[in-house]
């Protein structure tokens, strides 16, 4: 009877070992899964930052070229002015 337990022993420990294996399979897929999830959404955390920071960066050259755009047509008028000016006195001189 002595042997009976002890084969029945190994052949417990040996269906507890095969369960333990085929989850351990499992457990490990899942946590591959889980860091790949998290890598992805780090990835998508990174590409939407730099999208952010690009966004920004356009924004500060578009304001920029505005407000050289003003500039330039404040410039214009004074100078249409001033020249405007030139022709009257011209005028008065003629």
């Amino acid at each position: 009877m002595d042997n009976g337990y002890v084969i029945l022993g190994i052949v417990g420990l040996l269906f507890l070992s095969m369960y333990g294996y085929a989850y351990a399979t499992v457990a490990m897929e899942k946590i591959r899964e889980k860091r790949a999830i998290k890598a992805e959404m780090e990835k998508e955390e990174l590409r939407l930052e730099k999208m952010a920071m690009n966004q920004k960066a356009r924004e500060e050259k578009l304001s920029k070229l505005n407000k050289r755009s003003e500039e330039i047509k404040r410039e214009l008028e004074n100078l249409e002015g001033f020249n405007k000016e030139i022709k009257v006195k011209k005028l008065k001189i003629s």
